[in-house]
């Protein structure tokens, strides 16, 4: 067995504190980093623990502002939907309210124009009144006139309705009446609605009195085609 020298004995110590602090150093680096490791993979699993949390809050609200979305979506959807109705209503209310109110001026037009063709009648059937009043008393007194020469007798059976009886025509009975009804009609025309005995040219002299208007000769016409009966 060797023997151990004073001079290798600090030596010898010295490795071996240099050993155990090199030993003791490895431990403690291996125990921190442990720690470290250990820290950062809490810290990771806390990481992604809060960050998986956030983003399950973060998904939750976004589906119920998708949802809120979605429901307000459907609200513009159906209030469009009901806009529209309204407005397609209240054209068809605007037409027919226009299709009415045309209908009013129309029918005010109409109601306007018949005033005026009844005023335009009023005043016309005034005027032929008139006129016919003017013609009744011109035949009066051109009925007069054969009246007192030819026994002419006017008789007025109705209005604007005159009645010529003539006499002195039969030689065999000069009493005997030979008559005729006179009208004037609404026009001023005149018309011969009866005659007794009849004569068949009454046509032709009530046309041409129509167009002559000379009812002086018309009655002598008459009177002479009476005569003509008894020959």
């Amino acid at each position: 067995m060797a023997c151990i020298t004073h001079s290798s004995v600090p030596g010898q110590l010295e490795k071996t504190l240099k050993q155990v602090r090199s030993k003791l150093l490895n431990q403690c680096i291996e125990e921190t980093y442990t720690t470290e490791i250990t820290e950062r993979k809490q810290a990771h699993k806390d990481a992604i623990k809060s960050y998986t949390d956030t983003c399950s809050k973060k998904y939750k609200e976004d589906e119920l502002l998708f949802e809120n979305f979605q429901t307000c979506r459907n609200d513009i959807e159906h209030q469009n939907v009901l806009v529209k109705e309204k407005m397609n209503e209240m054209s068809r209310i605007l037409l027919d309210m226009q299709d009415k109110e045309k209908q009013k001026d129309d029918l005010i037009a109409s109601i306007q124009q018949l005033r005026e063709e009844q005023a335009r009648k009023k005043d016309l059937m005034i005027a032929q009144n008139k006129a016919n009043k003017d013609r009744l008393k011109t035949l009066q007194k051109s009925a007069e006139t054969f009246e007192s020469r030819l026994r002419l007798e006017i008789r007025k059976p109705q209005a604007e309705q005159l009645q010529f009886v003539f006499r002195n025509i039969n030689h065999k009975d000069l009493e005997c009446p030979y008559t005729f009804i006179l009208w004037l009609n609404a026009e001023g025309e005149y018309t011969v609605i009866s005659c007794d005995p009849p004569l068949e040219c009454m046509p032709q002299l009530e046309k041409k009195v129509r167009e002559t208007n000379n009812f002086s000769a018309f009655l002598a016409n008459v009177r002479k085609e009476f005569a003509a009966l008894n020959l």
